[in-house]
């Protein structure tokens, strides 16, 4: 083909990696490349976002609900500048993106564009690799790199193509050092198990706990069967890390729920009462509501060694995968079920419960927000994906929305930026057009881009099987982000968010009654295209942070031995601080 370019060469190694969809924001020094996604007829498809930081959230949300590596694409100067926050998120929370980046020099050396370095800007964010494409032949083999790092490392990665580049003739045939795909597209890449002297370690410490506690992570997303089956033959509780929370069936009689400041008190009490702690899959930062170092005996299992023992400390490193190690330690592990503890576990789980409703039942001006998650509980479609945002309806979603087995929930966990949940939504729904996407956010984070991209999500659901995604919006008019209107300063100004929905051609209901928030959850999930339910919620609803590790259960466990380590250890902290002072 004689006008067959490098823009042309950069599609087909897309289409070689399965990439199903990039998205982006068009410029200029893109123009070749969005001209040749063009001619290739969908395969792999653009999808034009509203921002260039949306653009980035899509492509990691693509990572985060498919397991496949994300791409987004923007040009140089402040276009790239926007695509950092979302990256940031893939890379905090361990997810395979691949930036492309257009460049056109052409002009004045010194203009304004250029005072951006895009190997500085991306530097930190990509620090796995950043490259530039130089001539036509590098290009295959740079591409390659790029994915192949990406889904080794579950990093963002970065490739600079100068306009001219894009533009230049290739022949039909490459040199054989053009590059070649080496490794299969997808994660994990290979299988990793620990040794097995690590592995007898654990299962001692494990086969000797009395009182044996799990937190899970993303990290065991499918190997919630061996998670259950270790528990049970341990007669173990389970809390949940943020992250982890899609990964256990939460209806399970020992499961505590989520840990940390948005989690329960049912999890915050399995920590406090442990006296050995099993760690799957998870980097959680709220180490405040773990035990306190000393009271347990801990085991990590994690695929990447980095991130063992970075929040917690730990007697026995376990690298390797999540399924693999735990299937290993269950032919290790004598069946030896702590009736006792499973049954302070458990009733402490019942307690919690009737917290939790007793909670969303509270009355409130004019809504209860954690009516409103709990009211979803009970209609949450099986097949559903649902996207979270940052604020208030973090809380509410640890807590009170129950997810049923195969529905997948992702969030910008680590990172914690608002303006993640639709952008992640129409990602997931482009993924699986027939199946049904919820994006659950406050009035900030709508505000903040939600407007902008119910525009994609209108471009788009003519297309699909399903045209079901729901936007729930908690309008609490609260700037502060997280609940409770603290001065005029913190109040946002009012937004018809459902009457936008419909000036867009979608669906838009708003609620402002408990008795009819039922019916309201049953009008979107059960109408002919996307619809926004605004739900006119109480800013002044308590958060109630759980007390951390400890505050509860350390009565129940005065006598035990782990108790007596923690006191000793506190006694000593208070002596040596005594000494200090004379």
């Amino acid at each position: 083909m004689a006008d067959r370019t490098v823009a042309d060469l950069v599609v087909e190694r897309l289409r070689a990696w399965r990439v199903p969809r990039v998205f982006g924001y068009a410029g200029a020094a893109l123009d070749p490349l969005l001209a040749a996604l063009d001619d290739a007829g969908g395969d792999p498809a653009f999808v034009p976002a509203r921002h260039e930081e949306t653009a980035a959230f899509m492509a990691t949300g693509h990572a985060k609900f498919t397991g496949g590596i994300g791409v987004c694409l923007a040009t140089q100067g402040p276009s790239a500048v926007h695509l950092l926050n979302g990256l940031y998120d893939a890379k905090l929370d361990s997810k395979p993106v691949v930036a492309i980046i257009g460049e056109d020099v052409s002009g004045p050396l010194g203009g304004a564009h250029e005072e951006i370095g895009l190997s500085r800007l991306f530097g930190d964010v990509c620090n796995q690799f950043v490259r530039y494409g130089r001539t036509p032949d590098q290009v295959p083999a740079l591409l390659d790199q790029a994915f192949r790092t990406a889904a080794a490392t579950r990093s963002p990665t970065c490739v600079v193509l100068p306009r001219a580049l894009q533009v230049t003739p290739v022949p039909d045939r490459l040199p054989p050092t053009a590059g070649v795909i080496t490794a299969t597209p997808g994660e994990p890449l290979a299988r990793v198990l620990p040794h097995d002297a690590d592995l007898d370690a654990a299962a001692s410490l494990l086969s000797t706990g009395q009182r044996v506690a799990v937190l899970v992570g993303q990290g065991a997303h499918g190997a919630a069967g061996e998670v259950v089956a270790l528990a049970d033959r341990l007669g173990a509780g389970v809390a949940t890390s943020l992250l982890g929370k899609p990964v256990l069936d939460e209806r399970l009689p020992f499961h505590t729920g989520v840990l940390g400041e948005v989690g329960t008190t049912a999890a915050a009490q399995l920590m406090g009462g442990c006296d050995t702690l099993l760690l799957v899959g998870t980097n959680d930062p709220w180490t405040d509501w773990f035990p306190l170092p000393g009271q347990v005996r801990t085991i990590q299992i994690d695929i990447d060694g980095r991130r063992i023992g970075a929040r917690y400390p730990v007697d026995v490193p376990l690298v390797g995968d999540a399924a693999e190690t735990l299937r290993a330690l269950l032919s290790r592990v004598a069946e030896r079920p702590h009736a006792q503890w499973r049954g302070v576990v458990e009733s402490a789980v019942d307690r919690w419960r009737v917290v939790a409703a007793d909670r969303a039942a509270a009355p409130a001006e004019p809504l209860n927000p954690q009516l409103v998650l709990r009211e979803l509980s009970a209609r949450l479609p099986q097949r559903a994906a649902v996207a979270v945002d940052v604020g208030s309806v973090i809380y509410w979603y640890a807590r009170h929305l129950e997810l049923p087995p195969g529905v997948q929930a992702r969030l910008c966990g680590t990172l914690g930026s608002m303006g993640c949940a639709l952008p992640y939504a129409v990602a997931a729904k482009l993924a699986w057009p027939d199946q049904p996407v919820l994006a659950l956010l406050g009035d900030g984070a709508m505000q903040l881009n939600g407007l902008a991209e119910l525009i994609t999500v209108a471009h788009h659901w003519t297309e699909w099987p399903d045209p079901r995604l729901v936007v729930l919006v908690l309008n609490n008019r609260d700037q502060s982000g997280v609940g409770g209107g603290r001065t005029p300063g913190d109040r946002r100004p009012d937004v018809p968010y459902a009457g936008w929905a419909r000036l867009l051609g979608l669906h838009g209901v708003r609620v402002d009654r408990p008795d009819l928030i039922g019916p309201a959850w049953d009008e979107v999930l059960a109408a002919d295209r996307p619809s926004v339910l605004e739900a006119v919620v109480d800013p002044a609803v308590p958060l109630n942070v759980p007390e951390p590790a400890l505050a509860d259960l350390r009565g129940l466990m005065t006598d035990g031995d782990a108790a007596r380590r923690v006191r000793d250890r506190v006694i000593q902290t208070e002596a040596i601080a005594a000494e200090d002072l004379v």
